[in-house]
């Protein structure tokens, strides 16, 4: 049974080496025998001559053994193959020819019954990627028309898999296509059902989109007709038509490469040597698996340093893009990066539009690795706290690189993906000298040798104390380095260890010595700097916590940029190495407390004053539940944005700083502060499809309002978590929270309130497929709205509900809402506010026969998008238009317009839409002639 063992852990990575030590774990795991070695010998000598006949070797490499096989005689990987070819063939029918060979190499679960842990992971590994090969299958076989073959297996397969939405999307759909919509209807109601029952979670937005086709008769879920391989088109006639998807931006994130920078030759040539390998394997028509390189060491020695140095030299390696993200693993004032915001990060860098990024982790992180598969692209994961978080950030295409800086070692990243580590070391004496020799010149160094050897003896070859301590002496050349070495004896001697776990006295040392020759401003500004929430801050906040002005505040972080104490890694924007800022706190906490409490005040206010004029650009005067703010804090100057740019730009590069200044007030239980910096980040993150981030604002911000005893609050907390909790597919507790929500306000008699939470009930229901308690809901908040003499109000909740009646299939009451809708938009609100208006007329029309009317009103909409410079909505409408002009028998003109909504989808990443439309102009033809 081991000696079978043996052969699978090798035959797993089949033509690469695998350690002596990978060896015994992945066989034995945490159970080895007393001699693992001599045993593990033993039955590599009987494998070598068990196979030597089948003309297969195990070859011995410094440090593990490589089995040399023909890949495609294992099935594992001949697996793998398939499946990665079937995903870039060119039609549906290879795609599945393919895939059906993929699944036909198994033959029941992986392994057998052996039982370690890194077998046990493989396998639940391996049947994802089975369970992934068979969706892929069937939607291939789905989209040639061969639904009625599918049916039994998908009935078989949803048996198994209850909770698995795609594939309950899957049978829904065959079900659909053979004649049988009730029990697709009821499938889907036996679904959601158990994901509320067992998971708590409602359906995800696909399978809800789905069930409502499906429930309208939508024609285009119509089977096409069983096909045979397709006849190319011809190329597009249209000059505007794209050939292919538009080009995916190309990222360039890495941070600016260290000034200074010396030694490490050793390390940096071992990077290159890796990426040589990669590109002599990939040459070769190898080259499977992504290579990465696990840079290691403690706090200060250089890590970041070396990863972003290698990569401005190596850019030519990567020409479609570098990516960066600094995880925060050991960030002593910020929580580490969670996997979700990092790969939404990654993402938004690749321009995926916020609408198409899915909700769910597993689907954002196939996302981004379908859009790096086959590009060169370094990936630049910087301080990682462990595996876990590195992990999802992960390309699966071996053409990208990942460079990963820890100060964890990382081991089972090296175990499970093969990962080269690479060890970081303090300098040796000549590399700490050449640093001190390129930051002072040869000719002061060579001065005062005595001094020098103190120098370093204090800084022990940690890269970050030695540049802290030449900054020191540079920027202030008449004092004798002897001076300066002194000073760190003493304080050596004074000062108890930083508890870092990795720091010495020494190096406290030197951060106290630069502290005391600092001036009053900057030792002061410098302690609250530790202090200050966010990963890094801005002269206009650094400002608002020093209580200065902003030229003041630049003088005096250019003192601690010169003693490098801060960093200015862009323009006006400042930041710590995470050590510096441990000792910074410390100082900051010894100061006198009053005085960091007003500072940290001042920095709250900072930032709740500057957002909330931000968002009153962006969203306008008319945003519900408008808070009233009390004045900022004496000292406390909020930036003045000039418009909705402005304003948008200030979110982009504060938003980490906001939501770092929102656990602050928490914390510091400063109440109002925490649930009015939540109201301030509505309209960002609607815009952006934030909604876990919307979710964790206003938790925080129902904590606040019941600590506070503060009933409006506590509402407005619920009804805010009631929209994101829909947005993310959790309908029940949706509407728990509304009703909540709903239940103050009723009790208070607020009808603004009670107005704005029955149109937010409308919008959850529609979600839920309820129309008639959308419908409800949309009546009981537009006659409140009646009442409260906002005309925008009340314009959009006549759209609201005519919108409602338009989806159960009352045409005319829905034409009389929208039309009152647009006369009070044109007479009382002004020109751009109707376009949503103008988009359900043209629906209200098109839906009942009067095409040409669908197409003026439409027209307008498009026109007033196309003004505002709304190119999301301006796609959807272009593709209403297209299906007025085809019910028109206007081919050639909705072609047009399909393409033109296709370019923009595609720009925009909504693969769905893009889809739909793609499929509508299969329909009708590939060419504006109609040929094939």
């Amino acid at each position: 049974m081991r000696q079978r063992c043996v052969l699978a852990a090798l035959l797993v990575d089949a033509n690469r080496s695998v350690s002596v030590d990978q060896l015994a774990d992945r066989v034995w795991g945490d159970r080895p025998p007393q001699r693992v070695r001599t045993a593990l010998y033993s039955y590599l000598s009987r494998l070598r001559t068990a196979l030597s006949e089948a003309g297969v070797g195990i070859g011995k490499e410094a440090g593990g053994y490589v089995l040399s096989v023909e890949t495609a005689a294992i099935d594992l990987h001949r697996f793998r193959e398939l499946v990665g070819e079937a995903r870039g063939a060119a039609d549906d029918v290879r795609a599945e020819m393919l895939l059906e060979q993929a699944l036909g190499l198994w033959r029941g679960d992986a392994f057998g019954a052996v039982d370690t842990p890194w077998f046990n992971a493989l396998r639940e590994t391996l049947a994802q990627e089975r369970i992934a090969a068979e969706l892929d299958r069937n939607e291939a076989g789905l989209r040639r028309g061969r639904h009625g073959e599918l049916l039994a297996g998908l009935f078989t397969r949803a048996g198994e898999r209850p909770l698995d939405e795609r594939l309950a999307g899957q049978l829904m759909l065959a079900l659909y296509r053979c004649g049988r919509p009730a029990e697709a209807l009821e499938h889907f109601r036996r679904t959601r059902h158990r994901l509320v029952d067992e998971l708590g979670i409602g359906p995800s937005q696909p399978l809800e989109q789905l069930h409502q086709r499906i429930l309208e008769a939508d024609p285009a879920l119509e089977p096409p007709v069983p096909s045979a391989p397709p006849v190319p088109s011809a190329p597009p006639a249209h000059p505007g038509a794209p050939s292919a998807p538009p080009r995916i931006p190309v990222p360039r994130q890495l941070p600016a490469p260290p000034p200074v920078f010396t030694g490490r030759g050793r390390e940096l040539l071992r990077l290159s040597e890796v990426c040589d390998v990669r590109a002599e394997a990939e040459a070769e028509g190898g080259g499977e698996t992504v290579v990465i390189s696990a840079i290691g060491g403690i706090g200060g020695v250089g890590k970041t340093w070396l990863a972003v140095r290698w990569a401005h030299e190596n850019m030519a390696r990567f020409p479609d893009g570098q990516l960066y993200v600094n995880l925060r693993g050991f960030d002593p004032a910020a929580e580490p990066v969670l996997p979700p915001v990092a790969v939404r990060g990654f993402l938004d860098a690749l321009g995926v539009a916020p609408d198409s990024i899915p909700v769910d982790l597993d689907a954002q992180t196939a996302l981004y690795r379908s859009l790096l598969a086959g590009r060169r692209v370094l990936v630049v994961l910087d301080d990682a706290r462990d595996a876990g978080q590195v992990r999802p950030l992960l390309p699966g295409s071996p053409s990208c690189t990942v460079l990963v800086t820890s100060r964890s070692r990382l081991t089972s990243l090296v175990t499970t993906h093969g990962a080269l580590p690479l060890p970081l070391d303090v300098f040796g004496a000549a590399e700490a000298r050449e640093l001190l020799v390129r930051h002072l010149g040869a000719g002061r160094v060579e001065a005062e040798p005595d001094a020098v050897e103190v120098l370093l003896e204090h800084c022990a070859g940690l890269p970050l104390a030695l540049g802290i301590v030449a900054a020191r002496a540079a920027t202030h050349p008449d004092l004798p380095l002897a001076a300066l070495a002194e000073e760190l004896r003493e304080a050596a001697t004074r000062l108890d260890a930083l508890d870092t776990g990795d720091l010495t006295a020494d190096l406290r040392a030197v951060f106290a010595a630069s502290h005391r020759a600092l001036s009053a401003p900057a030792a002061e500004l410098f302690g609250l700097l530790g202090l200050a929430p966010g990963p890094d801050i801005d002269l206009s906040a650094a400002a608002a916590l020093a209580g200065l002005g902003a030229p003041r505040t630049r003088v005096v972080l250019g003192e601690l940029e010169a003693a490098h104490l801060v960093q200015r890694h862009a323009p006006a924007r400042y930041r710590m190495h995470d050590l510096v800022r441990l000792y910074a706190a410390e100082c900051g906490q010894a100061a006198e407390r009053g005085r960091r409490t007003d500072a940290l005040r001042r920095l709250v206010d900072f930032y709740l004053h500057t957002a909330f004029a931000a968002n009153s650009l962006v969203d306008g005067p008319n945003a519900p539940f408008r808070p009233e703010l009390d004045p900022p804090a004496a000292g406390c100057v909020p930036v003045r944005l000039e418009d909705p740019g402005a304003a948008l730009d200030w979110f982009d590069a504060e938003y980490a700083c906001v939501l770092a200044a929102q656990r602050l007030a928490l914390k510091q239980e400063w109440h109002t502060a925490v649930w009015q910096l939540a109201w301030t980040l509505i309209f960002y993150h609607w815009r952006g499809a934030h909604f876990r981030d919307h979710l964790r604002v206003w938790r925080a911000g129902l904590t606040a309002a019941e600590q506070q005893g503060h009933p409006p609050a506590r509402a407005l907390a619920h009804w805010r978590l009631g929209q994101a909790a829909s947005h993310l597919g959790r309908g029940a507790e949706a509407l728990d929270h509304l009703g909540r929500a709903l239940a103050v306000y009723e009790e208070a008699g607020d009808v603004p309130a009670q107005a704005h939470t029955h149109r937010t009930l409308g919008w959850v229901w529609e979600q839920q497929g309820d129309k008639e308690a959308a419908l409800s809901h949309a009546r009981q908040a537009l006659r409140l709205y009646e009442g409260l003499g906002n005309p925008f109000w009340q314009a959009n909740q006549l759209n609201a509900v005519g919108w409602c009646h338009a989806q159960l299939g009352r045409f005319e009451e829905a034409r009389d809402h929208c039309e009152r809708a647009l006369a009070l938009f044109r007479a009382e609100v002004g020109r751009g506010a109707e376009a949503s208006t103008l988009d359900s007329l043209g629906y209200i029309a098109h839906h009942t026969g009067r095409h040409d009317q669908a197409l003026d009103h439409y027209g307008e909409a498009l026109e007033l998008f196309r003004e505002a410079g709304n190119a999301y909505d301006e796609a959807d409408t272009l593709a209403n238009i297209a299906d007025a002009q085809q019910a028109l028998g206007r081919t050639d003109e909705a072609r047009e317009n399909r393409l033109l909504a296709l370019d923009l989808y595609l720009a925009q990443r909504r693969a769905a839409k893009a889809q739909h439309i793609q499929d509508r102009l299969d329909e009708v033809g590939g060419t504006s002639d109609g040929t094939r």
